[in-house]
């Protein structure tokens, strides 16, 4: 069953063979193919009306799908490794890689800076244009909205920060407190955790607004490339989320697309799970790559570990990465383990402790906790 990835010196070990059997055979419920089966696939249809409606494209995806890296070498992959599908929340996580971006070039000056005053630097019109003028937006920073704490108000290309209150996930362990979409008091930025995935999109206008060329451009040259991602790459915005921005001192302007943080509502990324693996694999070696005209770091090791610190108030959540606190979340995942996840079955684990990547997509989420105690066995065999 597995296959060798060029470059990469495959092992086959036949004890993962139960655990890929195990997740091929509990592949998610929803459709292979939205266009034909919209009610079938996705999550905006549980959120309220007008709201439960696709903005952006979505496509048929293939069966469930995976590879495991150990020591930076592949082990084992199944299904399709090389096609490209929709991550959805996966691309939460490349909003914080490239929020990474922006430290290091000194578009955002530490982490708790006001994301109003990183904005202004560049253009004051671009506080408006990103939503941060107004007294209690002008009090997130850009730690407030990585850790999922901004409580960030507003419409963001048409949807209401409201349509996410009172949301669930299956990895919150607090209980629900309301109706989803119905308001709720807002709480000082950093004082409250919600995941919202109308606060992540603003976060990726902010960043658009910060780099001035689309995010898409900016995550290939600083990261696909380097590390050879071979796949078909492709971050789809909705059909409304365009904006025009000047460049300093420049007379023109662009016209620029503003690219959501997930599928919620259509678009997002699509990238294929050997490539989720190599970018994995990147974080699990602390930002850096190694290839065959030699090793070079893409990120300052300090924000890979960043990303993996809890957030006070939801030590279950780092930097737009999810963690393992007492092994609870993930049973078969070290308590050092840290996870890009997405709505479908769409899970990137990247486990220090075990010197491992694991990627698996479309498998159905109940299953995944056993499908992590299979994978444990095997890879400390």
């Amino acid at each position: 069953m597995p296959v060798g990835v060029p470059g990469l010196g495959v092992i086959e070990m036949k004890q993962f063979e139960s655990a890929i059997s195990y997740a091929v055979s509990h592949e998610i419920d929803w459709t292979r193919d939205p266009l034909r089966e919209p009610l079938r696939y996705g999550v905006h249809q549980t959120d309220p009306p007008p709201w439960n409606t696709l903005r952006g494209p979505v496509h048929p995806r293939g069966g469930v799908s995976g590879v495991i890296f150990k020591s930076g070498h592949c082990l084992a992959q199944w299904g399709e490794p090389e096609r490209s599908d929709q991550t959805f929340s996966v691309a939460k996580s490349y909003l914080g890689l490239l929020t990474g971006v922006a430290i290091e070039q000194r578009l955002i000056e530490r982490l708790d800076e006001l994301v109003a005053d990183s904005l202004g630097r560049i253009n004051q019109a671009r506080v408006a244009m990103c939503g941060f003028e107004n007294h209690h937006n002008r009090q997130i920073t850009w730690r407030h909205l990585l850790s999922q704490t901004s409580e960030w108000s507003g419409t963001s290309f048409g949807i209401p920060d409201q349509v996410e209150h009172f949301r669930h996930v299956v990895l919150d362990p607090k209980p629900l407190l309301g109706k989803k979409g119905e308001a709720r008091v807002l709480q000082a930025p950093g004082t409250y955790w919600e995941y919202n995935d109308v606060r992540i999109n603003q976060l990726s206008l902010a960043l658009l607004c910060l780099f001035g060329e689309s995010l898409s451009s900016v995550f290939k040259s600083k990261f696909l490339e380097p590390l050879g991602c071979s796949g078909e790459f492709a971050w789809e915005g909705y059909e409304d989320a365009w904006i025009d921005l000047q460049k300093p001192n420049e007379p023109h302007t662009l016209r620029l697309q503003s690219v959501p943080g997930g599928t919620h509502w259509g678009g997002g990324i699509r990238i294929s799970a050997l490539d989720q693996a190599r970018i994995a694999q990147m974080m699990l070696d602390g930002g850096r790559t190694t290839r065959a005209e030699g090793s070079k770091i893409l990120l300052d090791p300090s924000w890979i570990s960043a990303m993996q610190t809890p957030c006070p108030i939801a030590p279950f959540y780092g930097l737009l990465t999810w963690l393992n606190p007492g092994r609870k979340t993930f049973p078969g995942a070290s308590e050092s383990a840290y996870f890009m996840y997405g709505a479908g079955g769409n899970y990137v684990w990247i486990d220090p402790d075990m010197d491992s990547v694991v990627v698996v997509r479309w498998i159905d989420a109940k299953a995944y906790p056993e499908f992590t105690r299979m994978i444990e066995s095997a890879l400390r065999a």
